[in-house]
């Protein structure tokens, strides 16, 4: 009889610990599952943006963590600033994300905007081929004196002539060092910075392009950076929210929510590392205020 009871009062305590264990573990289900528990989707947002945001991989990289946060979708719509600014004006986008401050300011100043925040920056870049026949290494970076050398030469040089802020910022590169680029040697892509960059490549050209784009791509092609780190060439990015009384379609809830995302601390986490594991360097600093 002893030996009976001692082997019940051993089985019930097993039978106790199982019950904590399966709780406990139970426990651990509910919770695990409730961490993985998507966020509920809450509709689209459409983003107008420049090529160098989509060609240099950095949307790949935030868009999937916005998304997976928020419930919001992201439509990109990649073009040069100028037509993602366009956009706004028409209603046509949400939200923008674009490089061109003075562009910008007057979009805010005509009331297409809501709300702009500083978001990023890198910088632009002379590149072109290693042999150098207008001989931009010896303008010391010096940007306008380095298209002036190209003008002098009529070494050829691919625009992207598409009034993108790669383009703006261009263009007026050449206002200040007194040129107004004309000629065969002079080319106007009308596209986007991959292909501009391909391009010269192909021709063995001279093309200023964002430094992100650039490093995204430099393994596939022949084109070294020559002149750089000039105070001209800096390039600062903005995140502006659409007017919503352009038209009922516009989605303000979702554009604020991208906005303040981009600027908030994981935004401005995620933009910080974004190239430093495969090129040793952040292909964008971010710059929220």
């Amino acid at each position: 009889m002893k030996k009976t009871r001692k082997w019940i009062s051993v089985l019930l305590i097993c039978a106790v610990a199982l019950m904590l264990m399966a709780g406990c573990g139970g426990n651990q289900d509910a919770q695990t599952n409730d961490e993985q528990q998507p966020v509920e989707p809450k509709g689209e947002v459409i983003l107008a943006t420049t090529t160098s945001t989509q060609d240099s991989g950095l949307l790949d990289y935030l868009l999937p963590e916005f998304e997976k946060e928020t419930g919001w979708k992201v439509n990109t719509i990649a073009v040069g600033t100028g037509k993602a600014l366009q956009m706004g004006v028409d209603g046509e986008a949400d939200v923008l994300l674009v490089h061109a401050r003075a562009s910008e300011d007057e979009f805010m100043a005509n009331g297409d905007g809501v709300t702009r925040y500083d978001v990023m920056y890198n910088d632009f870049i002379l590149v072109g081929p290693e042999a150098d026949p207008a001989g931009v290494k010896a303008c010391n970076n010096v940007v306008a004196d380095s298209l002036a050398a190209i003008a002098d030469t009529q070494s050829e040089f691919i625009s992207r002539g598409d009034d993108s802020g790669t383009h703006k910022k261009e263009l007026a590169i050449w206002k200040s060092a007194g040129i107004e680029p004309a000629g065969d040697w002079y080319v106007s892509a009308g596209a986007g910075m991959g292909d501009v960059l391909k391009m010269a490549d192909e021709k063995q050209a001279y093309t200023i392009a964002d430094r992100a784009t650039y490093l995204a791509m430099q393994n596939d092609m022949d084109l070294v950076v020559l002149c750089e780190k000039d105070a001209d060439m800096l390039n600062p990015y903005g995140v502006i929210t659409v007017n919503p009384e352009k038209n009922d379609q516009i989605n303000a809830e979702g554009a604020t929510a991208f906005a303040e995302w981009l600027v908030g601390e994981k935004g401005q986490q995620l933009i910080g590392e974004f190239g430093v594991e495969e090129y040793g360097m952040a292909l964008f600093t971010p710059d929220a205020k």
